[in-house]
């Protein structure tokens, strides 16, 4: 007698391996706004360390475990675009977090996910269903609780923020759906390396226009390769794996681990402080995660054939 698995559909179970990469993705990326604020240097300057000091130890770990056949042929092109499209997004954001409050900026950010669900239920035809449309709602109402429901105006600092969070935000819908559409025969390490490199080398000329170009002091290197190793590196790499395995709304609401993280940065690092409401909704976005990843806690049983 033989066996054979049924189709998986959206509300089937991810690996529990696939879930981790989306969480630790999340919160590596979260470190950059830390890193980019204690630093002080220009947006340009951190966004090309990150990307190309991660395109550096991709490249290490792609010749330590014997996985180069992938970097002799050329990229494709949906590849470039997403890896100019991740330059974008981290530049943006990362002005955007020296103009306004980390959490203005994750909010208007992480509308990508919701953004890049919508897109995918009508272009690639990944339907959302009652219980998905439901708990991507609750995450968007708890960053609204975040928020408190107002925005500060400081002198249109607050406004030139939230237009680059803006701009990361399109950019960022981008990257996921691009993402979503590599080649399938593509090797995860291998596209995030020929991403990063991209990024690096579309964001090198206009870091090198700065006053200080790639300058940087003594004290602030341990910075810049931290933000190459944690956010550049390692987040990079989980994101797109976690994003070739899961359906873009499983994704798109673990993905909010992300500016939990960088609001509890922002409160403990930086004074930005939390009241109530907003802590409430940290909660529902974490449970609205949790929940969504525990629909699927069980794959359906093999059928005889």
């Amino acid at each position: 007698m033989t066996t054979q698995t049924l189709p998986r559909s959206l509300d089937d179970a991810p690996a529990l391996s696939s879930l981790l990469l989306a969480l630790v993705a999340a919160v590596g990326m979260a470190t950059i706004g830390v890193i980019s604020r204690v630093t002080g240097l220009p947006a340009e300057s951190i966004t090309f360390y990150r990307l190309g000091l991660g395109a550096a130890c991709l490249l290490a770990y792609l010749l330590l475990t014997g996985r180069v056949a992938g970097l002799r042929t050329l990229p494709a092109r949906s590849v470039v675009v997403s890896g100019a499209l991740l330059a974008a997004f981290v530049l943006c954001y990362v002005q955007a977090m020296n103009h306004t409050r980390m959490a203005n900026a994750i909010l208007m950010v992480y509308l990508a996910p919701v953004c890049a669900s919508v897109v995918a239920h009508f272009l690639f035809g990944e339907k959302l269903g009652p219980r998905q449309t439901a708990l991507i709602g609750a995450a968007l109402l708890g960053f609204a609780m975040m928020q408190e429901f107002r925005l500060e105006l400081d002198g249109g600092s607050d406004a030139l923020g939230l237009g680059f969070a803006l701009l990361a935000m399109l950019a960022y819908t981008g990257f996921i759906l691009c993402n979503r559409r590599l080649p399938r025969d593509m090797d995860d390490a291998t596209g995030a390396f020929w991403q990063l490199t991209v990024g690096a080398l579309v964001i090198l000329p206009f870091a090198l226009s700065q006053p200080q170009g790639l300058a940087a002091a003594p004290w602030q290197w341990p910075w810049l390769v931290a933000a190459g190793v944690l956010p550049g590196f390692l987040a990079l790499l989980c994101a797109v794996m976690a994003i070739n395995r899961l359906p873009t709304a499983l994704y798109g609401t673990l993905a909010y681990c992300e500016p939990v993280a960088v609001v509890i940065f922002g409160w403990t690092l930086f004074g930005e402080a939390l009241g109530p409401l907003p802590l409430a909704g940290c909660a529902l976005i974490l449970l609205s995660g949790m929940v969504q990843a525990s629909l699927g806690a069980t794959r359906p049983a093999p059928s005889p054939a």
